[in-house]
């Protein structure tokens, strides 16, 4: 187990390394802040004098060796337009997207187990097919349009729901949260639907094909045999087998969510890490773009890392099989 660790947390390392280079490359070709910054009539020695202040005078090898060093210390910069530190910015909107993805993954589960565990057992029954088509739905519907429709429909027609915000907070561990309160809930429902519909149907999916599959296995045949309940069967040996494939790909589609939950920030002006790369985006504030990309990144290896781990956990074959390699 030792020696697993330790080779995920090396190529982890590596993948980090690579990335933090292309990022910061990648970002560096995107326009020239200083056109957005100075003001037009500023004149050639005052865009120099905020060229100057801002390193971008320096060569970008050189730039991306002052980024690394300060990486190393937890520093990724100031913000050009808030001259704050980008990483304090974004550790401020992070609870707001982390709390929208986290709602979105339960929302994705609670609903698409069942459902695809019923579509499984009776794969030929109508409900079973609906279940299907509906499915096929969450995979090629765009989410800012159901996104737009959804505010259309159960804000502004049925007013049911709020169509944009993030609502009463509550402080949990220091932390402000939506969950807590009646109407942060409110916010929270619509915009946590939208980012979860592709997971839904993506979790349907998995766990029909986990369920035929599993079923015309001998063990399934021998629990029958042995005269346990159709219940016991289901609940307890194959639910408990499918759920290896549904966790890993669960997991891994977590950082996914945390990261693509840009466009749905934005259609509901949810006040998290998205909302604000897209604000600095248009104002090239690279600092806080370079930030943004690299805690997803960091996100991703993270949660990869403990999916690794939780799946040698659940099927020891998966250590065995590297430490060989």
């Amino acid at each position: 187990m030792l020696v697993f660790l330790i080779r995920r947390l090396s190529q982890s390392l590596v993948v980090l390394l690579v990335m933090s280079f292309l990022v910061f490359v990648g970002v560096f070709a995107i326009g020239d802040p200083v056109e957005l910054l100075v003001s037009p009539d500023a004149d050639q020695f005052e865009r120099a004098r905020v060229i100057r202040d801002l390193g971008l005078d320096r060569p970008l090898w050189e730039q991306y060796g002052v980024f690394l060093l300060q990486s190393l210390k937890g520093d990724l910069g100031n913000s050009f337009v808030f001259n704050q530190p980008a990483l304090q910015l974004i550790l401020e909107r992070m609870p707001a997207t982390l709390e929208l993805a986290f709602a979105a993954v339960i929302i994705a589960i609670v609903i698409g187990i069942p459902l695809g565990m019923v579509a499984g057992l009776r794969p030929h029954a109508w409900y079973s097919r609906m279940i299907m088509s509906v499915s096929i739905l969450g995979f090629s519907l765009p989410t800012f349009w159901v996104g737009l429709m959804m505010i259309m429909l159960f804000a502004v027609m049925l007013g049911w729901l709020p169509a944009s915000g993030r609502g009463e907070t509550v402080d949990l561990l220091g932390v402000p949260v939506s969950f807590l309160s009646e109407d942060g809930l409110r916010h929270l429902l619509l915009p946590a639907i939208n980012l979860a519909l592709f997971k839904v149907s993506l979790v349907i999916r998995l766990t029909r094909a986990g369920m035929r599959e599993n079923m015309l296995m001998d063990y399934v045949k021998f629990a029958y045999a042995k005269g346990l309940s159709h219940g016991r069967v289901i609940f307890v040996h194959v639910l408990k087998n499918i759920l290896v494939p549904i966790v890993t790909v669960v997991g891994l589609e977590l950082g996914n969510v945390i990261a693509f939950a840009v466009v749905t920030e934005s259609i509901f002006a949810w006040p998290g890490m998205g909302k604000l790369l897209i604000d600095s985006i248009y104002r090239l504030d690279r600092p806080i773009v370079v930030a943004y990309l690299m805690i997803t990144v960091l996100m991703f290896i993270l949660i990869n890392l403990i999916v690794d781990i939780l799946y040698s956990v659940l099927d020891p074959r998966v250590r065995i099989a590297d430490v060989k390699s």
